[in-house]
């Protein structure tokens, strides 16, 4: 059986590099990259038509974007246009966000799962090129649909996948979605958790855990120097660690580490303040909840994702060297 792999772009790239590391990943085998969208930075759907349109063969998933920003008609139409630059190759990569960021834009995520279940549940409708009409506690149509006068009218291929982190969510997914994008940061013990949950979730639908993919993002900072692999993942876990405490809380990181390093954090956080607070990160804790080391030792830890239950790691490169990991894992 061919290993899977996938590549995970951010912002720590140049976009035009980007390009340049689809094309490279396509040509050493990786089957898919996805772009993330987390911070106030870099939006995910761009970059996913760039990729789209510089390649053949590779899918292009959101990494993920968030169910709150986008109305569902414009979220709809807007993987319906990325499904006609790149003919079942984009995956709707999608998750609920994550506080204090959406409350400091507005954003009162009352509720999540519900909202969660309506956008996914009306978006596979609208893609499949149903005539929508739903009244529910965040959606509300009359009448939408993907009105194609120019083009392909037959449904569309998009599959969706959850960003799931909490229990319920991880469970919902299994029933609604076709497939989890397992969180980073976490230990790979994380997934046997995460695998019952996705159990139950897919027995109360009908279906099993092998019905639900199972890609995972894993920070992966590979060097032929061990010592300057580990430095690039403790900036990294720097910044996460400070901004995105429900990352922290799942991997068992103690709250007054976090709260330490958020003392020192500004938002959004300086290069100079990540520098300061990096001594706090545990070296025991980048092995535990990273791949990052020589290309031996980041194999080695990705493995032990996919005895897990991870179907297929999606490798988010850390440090300069992104070729490098594309060819350790090629």
């Amino acid at each position: 059986m061919k290993k899977r792999v996938a590549l995970y772009l951010q912002d720590a790239h140049d976009l035009r590099d980007g390009l340049e590391y689809a094309k490279y990943a396509e040509e050493k085998g990786f089957e898919a990259i996805w772009q993330a969208e987390s911070r106030l930075v870099r939006d995910a759907i761009v970059p996913m038509a760039a990729y789209a349109a510089v390649t053949e063969k590779i899918v292009v998933g959101s990494g993920v974007i968030n169910n709150w920003t986008r109305n569902i008609g414009l979220l709809a139409s807007t993987f319906l246009t990325l499904d006609d630059l790149a003919k079942d190759r984009i995956i709707c990569g999608i998750g609920a966000w994550w506080d204090p960021l959406a409350k400091n834009v507005g954003i009162n995520r009352k509720k999540p799962l519900t909202a969660m279940k309506e956008t996914v549940l009306i978006l596979r409708r609208l893609l499949a090129m149903e005539r929508v009409t739903f009244h529910g506690e965040f959606i509300n149509v009359d009448e939408i649909e993907l009105d194609v006068v120019h083009g392909r009218t037959e449904p569309r291929n998009v599959p969706i996948y959850i960003g799931a982190t909490g229990n319920k969510m991880m469970q919902l997914c299994a029933e609604i979605a076709d497939g989890v994008v397992l969180n980073y940061c976490v230990p790979p013990e994380y997934n046997e958790k995460a695998m019952d949950l996705l159990s139950k979730g897919a027995k109360k639908a009908g279906k099993t855990i092998d019905d639900i993919d199972r890609p995972q993002l894993i920070v992966c900072s590979v060097d032929n120097d061990h010592d300057k692999a580990i430095d690039s993942t403790r900036e990294l876990l720097t910044q996460y660690l400070a901004q995105q405490p429900h990352i922290a809380k799942a991997s068992g990181v103690s709250m007054d580490v976090v709260a330490e390093i958020q003392s020192i954090l500004g938002w959004p956080a300086t290069h100079e303040e990540i520098q300061k607070a990096k001594h706090l990160v545990p070296e025991d804790l980048i092995y535990r909840i990273t791949a990052s080391g020589t290309p031996e030792e980041a194999k080695a830890k990705v493995n032990e994702y996919i005895k897990n239950g991870c179907t297929c790691p999606i490798l988010y490169p850390v440090g300069g060297n992104v070729k490098l990991l594309i060819n350790t894992f090629a």
